[in-house]
């Protein structure tokens, strides 16, 4: 398993080996042993795994999880190809307001690791583009918060060529500006100790 260590605090990519033969490929885009050598913990307590299916063009995003209750995810694509995109917004954390960005590519099997408090958002490459997510709190609907994904002050790079097809929820998402004056973004000590209690 390669490990790379992303831009934004907590966040890793995981590379797994891909085995090719005539029926096709085999990997393991999750490895406990992988996981826990890199961390120091376990995986978190798995609440719920979940997915969707895109088409080319669909944007997803930015969403993020009221902490508390705060979630971890484990994403990655088995069918597809998404870029996908993590911002930091947890206030107090030296990489607040940070983004990085990932190709999640079905040949490819990498999968990220998205700290509590990290904002999440892709765009499909491919129509049916599949997106797995492993969730360490169920999905509640009054806990989760989106962000424009467009906002000029965050500054997501986009592939050319595609025009984003939204949510109407997504579509009517704050700025980030608007979040932080409300008093809607995670604190970065809030995060960490939920990250521990996983």
């Amino acid at each position: 398993m390669r490990i790379r260590e992303l831009e934004i605090e907590g966040a890793v990519e995981f590379t797994p080996p891909v085995f090719h033969d005539r029926r096709g490929i085999f990997a393991a885009p999750y490895q406990g042993d992988a996981f826990e050598k890199h961390r120091g913990s376990p995986l978190f307590r798995v609440e719920q795994v979940s997915h969707n299916i895109s088409a080319r063009g669909v944007l997803r995003g930015l969403h993020y999880t009221l902490a508390p209750p705060g979630m971890a995810k484990y994403v990655y694509c088995p069918y597809g190809s998404l870029q996908d995109y993590l911002v930091d917004l947890r206030t107090g954390s030296p990489t607040f307001g940070r983004w990085t960005s990932t190709r999640l590519e079905a040949d490819r099997c990498n999968a990220l690791y998205i700290p509590v408090g990290v904002g999440h958002a892709f765009i499909s490459l491919a129509d049916n583009s599949l997106c797995m997510y492993v969730m360490s709190q169920g999905y509640v609907p009054e806990h989760e918060l989106s962000i424009d994904p467009l906002d000029p002050a965050i500054g997501l790079d986009f592939p050319q060529g595609l025009d984003p097809i939204q949510s109407d929820r997504d579509l009517a998402a704050p700025s980030l500006a608007e979040v932080r004056t409300a008093g809607l973004l995670p604190a970065y000590k809030t995060c960490a100790e939920l990250e521990i209690q996983l």
